[in-house]
């Protein structure tokens, strides 16, 4: 199980990293390309649930390289990632803090910064680790 305070650590130990404010709630971003944010459910969202139960505990939003990554994570991690209506074709995906472990948050963290970082950044990261 990971916390908030765990993104947050991870997140900002990443290169060119700024924790800034989205909608009232933390996100983080690299070169001012959001990566990453806390995404609680809008009342839209509540209602478009119907009378499934939505997922529960903190969620975060990551961005993902294209719509296929998204589909791939969503299909390796049941239970953790998911999407909602609101994100239909876009590059994001949702996550549970409190159903991922420390490394896996880490690795959709530093995709989600590989996937908003310039090549060159990326590729000095990529290089370093």
């Amino acid at each position: 199980m990971a916390t908030l305070e765990d993104a947050t650590a991870l997140a900002s130990a990443l290169p060119e990293v700024e924790e800034t404010t989205r909608y009232g709630h933390r996100s983080w971003a690299v070169r001012r390309k959001v990566f990453a944010w806390e995404r609680p459910f809008s009342k839209a969202d509540l209602k478009r649930f119907g009378d499934e139960t939505p997922p529960s505990g903190p969620i975060l939003a990551i961005t993902t390289a294209d719509l296929h990554e998204k589909e791939a994570i969503i299909a390796a991690g049941p239970g953790v990632f998911f999407t909602i209506p609101h994100f239909d074709n876009y590059a994001a995906v949702l996550l549970r803090l409190d159903a991922i472990t420390k490394p896996a948050l880490r690795e959709a963290i530093v995709d989600g910064w590989l996937a908003c970082a310039p090549d060159s950044l990326a590729a000095t990261y990529r290089d370093r680790s």
